[in-house]
Formats: structure tokens, sequence, C-alpha cells
């Protein structure tokens, strides 16, 4: 697992929707909220900058994140973003503090790899279905994956990928095989496009009416 994403934030005394509305329009900075762990709730503002940069990092919502609040530091994953339903702003921020003797879940990116390679496309006329993009996973702090990877090089046409069918790391489990077969759902697949196969049928059936149209005689050589 890489070095965590640290954050410099402020605690806040100030509560209230009138409180985080001043915040964002007076001092640019976004309200947020630390809980869990068997410890208290602190409250805190983060500025909009470090936000707007964190946001676009694939690892802020899917790794352990740290948080420093004063002199104290504090390991959180992603609960919640709330967004502005009209401009996507970012308007508050919920952190889940963890435990590193406690299992966590958490949503964890697909990476597809060597997908131009990929055996079913190159060489067979296929197409890459992506079903998913992230899987949820139960792990302890310390074996969680950066990334799910799912190698296509060698898939061939016809090939489905289920959850199931993903190797992870010791004390890794996705959560929806918990729940049983039922949740074995597809993750990726290889075929042909979509009409692909009745449009090969179609033309193989017009050549060969072609063909016989060719062989049956005219009728003038019937008369000859």
């Amino acid at each position: 697992m890489s070095e965590a994403l640290s954050f410099n934030v402020e605690k806040r005394t100030g509560l209230g929707k009138g409180h985080a509305r001043r915040l964002r329009r007076l001092d640019d900075k976004v309200p947020g909220v630390v809980y869990g762990g068997d410890q208290p709730t602190v409250y805190f503002s983060i500025d909009y900058r470090h936000v707007a940069k964190a946001i676009q990092s694939e690892a802020f919502y899917s790794q352990v994140l740290e948080l420093v609040v004063g002199r104290k530091k504090e390991r959180v994953v992603l609960r919640e973003l709330q967004r502005n339903p009209a401009s996507d702003k970012v308007l508050h921020i919920d952190f889940l503090r963890i435990r590193e003797d406690r299992a966590i879940n958490i949503s964890v990116p697909i990476h597809y790899l060597n997908e131009d390679n990929c055996h079913g496309v190159r060489l067979q006329s296929g197409v890459i279905s992506k079903n998913l993009t992230e899987i949820e996973v139960s792990c302890l702090p310390k074996d969680l994956p950066e990334y799910i990877p799912i190698d296509l090089e060698h898939v061939e046409l016809g090939t489905t990928i289920h959850l199931s069918d993903l190797e992870l790391s010791d004390g890794v489990d996705i959560v929806s095989l918990t729940h049983g077969e039922e949740h074995d759902i597809l993750v990726v697949s290889v075929h042909l496009p979509r009409g692909g196969a009745v449009e090969e049928e179609e033309v193989e059936q017009e050549e060969e009416e072609d063909i016989v149209e060719e062989d049956e005689p005219t009728p003038d050589e019937d008369e000859s």
C-alpha cells in the first residue's frame, strides 16, 4: 500500500447550516466531520482548493487517508461527499475513523490491463464489455489494495469473468460473495459486437442463395 494522502484541516466549533454556509461563501472552506473508531466526533474545515485537488485522485475515494488536526493525526476513509447538484461543487465531507485491528468495507477501483492486446479483440474481432469499475472489499487497513488488476491480454472471445474468478490477496474478501452465489455478478466479458453474429449469418445465407441461383438453368436452357 502506498503512502497515505495527508490533509491539514482546522477544527471548528461552530455547527449548523448557517455556519457551514459562511465557511463556504466567506472563507472558501469545506466543512467536514470525522466519526467512529470509539472516539469523539471531530468537526473540521478544509480549504476548498485542497479538496478540489484531492477529488481528482483515485486514491481519495478508495484508500486510507491522513487528516492532521492540530497536533493530532487521524487515519480515515471517505464515507460521504456531498455536492451541489447544479455546480457539482463539494459542500461537505464525512470521514470514518479507522482502527488497525478492525476490517473496513470500501470500494476499490478495477484496473483493466492490456485491453489493446486482448486476444479476443485483436485476433477474433470481439469487443470488451465492462460491467463494473469498482468492487467493494472487506479487509484490515494494512491489507487494503490500491486497485484490483484484471489482465485481459490472453482473454479469448466468449469469455466471461465473474467476481468469483478474481484472485485477491490474502485477507481481502469481496463483500458481494459473502451474501451467496446469486451475488456472483459479471465483471467483464469479451464478445462479438452487437448484431455481429447475425450479420455474418445473413451474409453467408445471401452468398449461398446467389450460388444456387447461378446453378439453376434459365428457361431458355431448358427448352434447348
